[in-house]
């Protein structure tokens, strides 16, 4: 629901939050973040143990796979054998890195390959990538900047695997591999066009995974369940047999690694949202999304869609924008006009435009579609005190007769 933390932007949550570390550590559960953190205020978001960019070079504590593994070894070998521990590692990679390090390239894919000026990863094991041989998603542009950009952050995930690798390898060694819940996710989608900062598909999906070493049936399956990272608090706290606070909206995914079958609290819907990411990037969306259709709320539909700093300097971004003042073909599935400037609501059927093409909101056919989702997509908007849940069209005000928040007309 905020932006970014660092810099100018300097969002926070509010100080009421109950954050997850905060609430293991009162348990006596030891806590510790290794990496990009990000977020604030401090005292919400404390960790026993802080290893970030708050008081190290996130290059180190982000992309150097050996002062990550060394850290988590650290963090490892003071928690106690019989100790409950939650350990959050955030890796930097594969962020873009242009716009803070533009002398490691693109994605940081240089920094610590052992070249000059590099810095060397012992534990890194660099892979270049062909631009011929990249796999371009349908939302990007198949043009040769773009390969060259999708090439350089294949080297950076390459890296983070690599860093996985030495971490699960840590956990072993440390005796816990038996008895630790291992769930590996990302915070945002794919920094290219419709990823990362939008609610289309490429922003909305991120890669989930998901072991325990006390559930093997199901290891190795895919789960067709509907499930977001608002999932990953409860998960976590029945990991640790704690309770649930009544007003904590997502579901556990525990039972999800029995079966797919009556997982706890399963609606069949997830919701999403968006407000801003930098200070400058005010474009409130919201989204409820099922397995077929897909909702999205442009709230401030109006105004142009922002684009954030690293991905202006990207070079898929930079070859649009050319490509389009010269009036030639962007090879793009969209027109960078139709990008910008987007209707107030999108519909789509994912089973049958799963690349969000053809909008549906307002196709006679789809009007009972149309009206669930924004029925759902509201009544959670209530639910979680959402303060766009009037907007744009109206203002949102508590009503004393009733004693209870109303939204009152401005008839715009």
């Amino acid at each position: 629901m905020f932006g970014l933390h660092n810099g100018v932007h300097h969002f926070d949550s509010l100080d009421s939050v109950v954050s997850l570390p905060n609430v293991l550590s009162k348990s006596g559960i030891k806590t510790g973040i290794i990496g990009k953190k990000n977020v604030g205020p401090a005292d919400v978001f404390r960790f026993d143990y802080e290893e970030t960019e708050e008081n190290n070079s996130v290059l180190q504590v982000g992309r150097n796979i050996t002062k990550i593994k060394l850290l988590v070894r650290q963090f490892l070998q003071q928690t106690n054998e019989s100790e409950a521990f939650f350990l959050y590692v955030a890796f930097h990679d594969p962020h873009r890195c242009l716009h803070e390090n533009p002398k490691y390239g693109i994605f940081c894919e240089n920094f610590g390959n052992g070249q000059k000026d590099m810095g060397l990863i012992p534990d890194w094991k660099p892979r270049l990538y062909n631009v011929e041989d990249v796999i371009v998603p349908y939302f990007v542009p198949d043009t040769p900047a773009a390969r060259m950009d999708i090439a350089a952050q294949y080297t950076t995930i390459d890296r983070m695997d690599q860093g996985i690798g030495l971490i699960l390898s840590e956990l072993k060694q440390s005796g816990h591999s038996e008895d630790t819940l291992v769930i590996y996710t990302s915070d945002n989608g794919i920094p290219f066009p419709s990823g990362r900062t939008n609610l289309y598909e490429p922003g909305l999906a991120e890669p989930f995974i998901i072991s325990s070493p006390y559930h093997c049936k199901r290891r190795g399956q895919k789960s067709e369940a509907m499930v977001s990272l608002l999932d990953i608090v409860p998960t976590v706290l029945q990991w640790f047999n704690l309770s649930k606070p009544a007003n904590l909206t997502g579901k556990s995914l525990i039972p999800l690694l029995r079966t797919d079958e009556n997982l706890e609290n399963e609606t069949g819907i997830v919701f999403a949202s968006h407000s801003l990411h930098e200070v400058t990037m005010y474009y409130p969306m919201r989204t409820a999304r099922t397995s077929r259709f897909k909702l999205i709320h442009n709230i401030n539909y109006q105004a142009p869609f922002p684009i954030d700093q690293d991905f202006y300097l990207s070079p898929t971004f930079r070859d649009i924008l050319n490509r389009t003042s010269e009036r030639i073909s962007t090879n793009w599935y969209k027109t960078l006009n139709e990008y910008y400037y987007r209707p107030e609501w999108e519909l789509f059927d994912l089973h049958d435009d799963p690349f969000e093409q053809n909008n549906l909101a307002i196709n006679y056919s789809f009007k009972e579609v149309f009206r669930e989702l924004r029925s759902k997509l509201e009544n959670w908007q209530w639910e979680t005190n959402d303060p766009w849940v009037c907007s744009p069209h109206g203002v949102l005000e508590k009503d004393r007769e009733k004693g209870k928040d109303v939204c009152m007309p401005l008839y715009n």
